[in-house]
């Protein structure tokens, strides 16, 4: 925590007074849109310059770091570690390969032990035979600089895609029966990795993907990530991003601030909380928009599509909204 105050003494130091940490759901700096408030592993607020130069000698190869720990039926809890090219790490695991596949990527600031990964994983496993795959990118997510970090994220995405080929031409896999979850960060992590994968997982879906630097970003996720792919939006224009990213996107409540929230950090990961109750639940359902103005309003008198769910096999298009409760299950 010294090097996170130290590190925002050093971003203001021109002429800038360190401001409050926000306590409500403001997120920039006031007068000064360079620096923005994001919330860390453990919720607290840190200061970030938008326009911190990035570390590439930090990011070279940091793709190579990825961990991948497996849960399933037979070890829900305690994790079985994958390494990428030992062929017995697979077979002296609980992996198999004619069960469908789960992946979960963290976002920024986040580790494979962070609260959505247990919370996505049970309920994924609650409901389904599988197995879960959670991806530690922690040695680089954990880099204070968000800009570092975002600019590592295709070489952890092609990593993961080629661990999956890896892992699916040496344990078995069935690419239509693969799911790709990311949350922020990990929501263009899963992207980038659907794409090297050659567009193959049957589903992606981004979990209120990342923000800040990626609107116009050519390595974000978007359709080409796999067969079906789905974003849920929960703190777009903050946090997260606004942008239509995949062939269904979801605005709950708007897609900006979510009830029971009094923090920008709170509303982006509601998408985890949100997807979990879904997969156990498949409860929440949206309807049709006709364009991203009536998706941000939640005026929106469509069709209804339900909203994240554990279903590899769904299909869908289109902008969709809907009004939730402030607490689980929504």
């Amino acid at each position: 925590m010294k090097l996170l105050v130290l590190a925002a003494f050093i971003a203001l130091c021109a002429g800038h007074v360190i401001p409050d940490v926000p306590g409500d759901e403001s997120r920039f700096v006031e007068d000064d849109n360079r620096y923005v408030w994001m919330a860390d592993d453990e919720g607290n607020q840190v200061l970030v310059d938008t326009q911190e130069p990035i570390d590439y000698e930090f990011i070279a190869r940091n793709g190579a770091n990825n961990q991948y720990w497996l849960f399933t039926r037979q070890n829900p809890t305690n994790r079985q570690v994958i390494t990428n090219g030992n062929v017995n790490s697979i077979r002296n695991s609980n992996y198999r390969g004619n069960r469908p596949t789960k992946v979960i990527v963290h976002g920024w600031r986040n580790s494979g032990t962070t609260e959505m990964n247990p919370l996505i994983t049970s309920a994924f496993l609650a409901v389904q035979d599988c197995n879960v795959i959670v991806v530690d990118w922690s040695r680089l997510a954990s880099n204070i600089n968000y800009n570092t970090a975002a600019a590592g994220v295709p070489s952890v995405g092609q990593f993961l895609g080629n661990f999956l080929v890896w892992l699916f031409n040496n344990g078995g896999g069935n690419w239509n029966q693969l799911h790709l979850v990311g949350f922020s960060l990990g929501a263009h992590v899963v992207g980038v990795a659907g794409r090297t994968a050659g567009g193959r997982p049957g589903r992606v879906t981004g979990l209120d993907p990342a923000g800040p630097g990626w609107p116009n970003n050519g390595n974000r996720l978007s359709r080409n990530a796999g067969r079906y792919v789905e974003a849920i939006h929960t703190n777009g224009r903050d946090l997260g991003i606004m942008n239509p990213s995949g062939d269904a996107d979801f605005y709950p409540n708007g897609g900006r601030r979510q009830p029971g929230c009094g923090s920008t950090s709170c509303s982006h990961g509601r998408a985890n909380e949100f997807f979990a109750a879904s997969v156990r639940n498949n409860h929440l359902a949206g309807l049709r928009c006709a364009d991203i103005r009536e998706a941000e309003n939640n005026n929106c008198r469509g069709s209804r599509f339900n909203m994240g769910n554990a279903i590899v096999g769904k299909s869908g298009s289109g902008l969709y909204a809907m009004t939730t409760r402030a607490a689980w299950p929504f």
